[in-house]
């Protein structure tokens, strides 16, 4: 529930091609080891590392509350199907990752998945917006925003679009947490498409 304020704090459960005119997010360069890693030793995580605690997401829940959650204390308990996309409103991210992922998220969830999650580095704003203009809150997709790239560095999946205008941003990937520990990973090279998407999700659960 929300406290202290405007910003609640959730307790416990609760770009490639096509990133726009120009480059595709296919040139950006991938930003190896961007901070520290969710792995021993930091680096891009891997399966069988756990979500880092310290970094904080927002989100709106269903009632319109903005809330601040640590992105381990949301995972904790639960199955979660993660998956990242570069930028809101990207062409690719707009028009396939995100609407193919509402379009499949209750068969996900029949698999015994607690919460479907889609996290961009983006503001909360931009990724309410975002979501409402593909469906995700009616097909229950949680979206939240690593407006700072925190958890996108600790996982070292940054991917630098600077020459598409759109600074540090994240890989595209797919991920399954259990218990806040990464059970399956989907983590595409650069921008691409091609492993992180609702068929391979679904495939893995």
């Amino acid at each position: 529930r929300a406290r202290g304020g405007p910003v609640g704090r959730a307790r416990g459960p609760g770009p490639g091609a096509g990133v726009g005119p120009g480059p595709g997010a296919g040139a950006g360069a991938v930003v190896a080891g961007a901070g520290a890693g969710a792995g021993a030793g930091g680096g891009v995580v891997r399966e069988g590392d756990r979500v880092p605690a310290g970094v904080m997401l927002r989100y709106f829940n269903a009632e319109g509350e903005l809330q601040e959650a640590d992105a381990r204390q949301l995972c904790a308990g639960r199955r979660v199907v993660l998956f990242a996309v570069p930028g809101a409103f990207t062409p690719k991210c707009a028009h396939e990752h995100l609407p193919g992922i509402v379009a499949q998220a209750e068969e996900i969830r029949s698999k015994g998945v607690d919460t479907v999650a889609c996290v961009a580095v983006n503001d909360h704003y931009v990724m309410r917006a975002f979501g409402e203009a593909v469906g995700a809150p009616g097909a229950g997709v949680l979206m939240l925003a690593d407006a700072g790239g925190e958890l996108t560095r600790a996982f070292g999946v940054g991917l630098d679009l600077s020459g598409s205008g759109l600074g540090l941003r994240s890989r595209r990937f797919s991920m399954l947490l259990e218990d806040g520990v990464v059970a399956r990973l989907n983590l595409e090279r650069g921008g691409d498409f091609t492993v992180s998407d609702a068929a391979t999700i679904l495939d893995g659960l």
